[in-house]
């Protein structure tokens, strides 16, 4: 049994780094493999990208689309994985559901900016779930089975 202090590569499949500008005898002397003048053979050399004065391909584009700073992203949950954690005991459907409870029972990784129920999936058991938001299926589907589903997102009010 071999020791994990005593592991090594088999013996000629590995080779040992080319130490670049030691002396004309190495073969890599010199100029170390760079050629003759130019920007490569100088160092601190950042071309990736750069079309020699040319607008660049990738400043060329459109741009086109926008990212929202303030747009908000949500663990989302279906109604199958609910039922899975319970099925597997890792969700008490009698006591109540909320994120942190979710995050416990790792159906979600972690809450970020809070948890929406998608309605893909049956759901059997009767809970009571406290979530962001769910879509009108998932929350016909929680209200089916006989249970309650409660959302903590702050609805916009009506436009006169």
């Amino acid at each position: 049994m071999t020791k994990l202090n005593e592991l090594a590569p088999r013996e000629g499949s590995t080779k040992g780094r080319m130490r670049v500008g030691r002396g004309p005898g190495s073969g890599k002397g010199k100029t170390g493999g760079r050629g003759v003048k130019g920007q490569n053979s100088r160092s601190g050399v950042a071309i990736a990208g750069f079309e020699g004065g040319q607008m660049p391909l990738h400043m060329r584009m459109p741009k086109r689309g926008f990212n929202n700073p303030f747009a908000k992203e949500f663990a989302e949950v279906n109604l199958w994985r609910l039922e899975q954690a319970i099925a597997a005991g890792k969700l008490d459907a009698k006591k109540a559901i909320d994120g942190e409870a979710l995050v416990a029972a790792g159906v979600v990784r972690r809450i970020k900016d809070g948890v929406k129920l998608l309605g893909k999936g049956e759901l059997t058991s009767k809970i009571n779930l406290t979530v962001y938001s769910a879509t009108p299926s998932a929350r016909a589907a929680v209200e089916k089975a006989g249970g309650t589903l409660t959302t903590t997102k702050k609805e916009a009010p009506a436009e006169a």
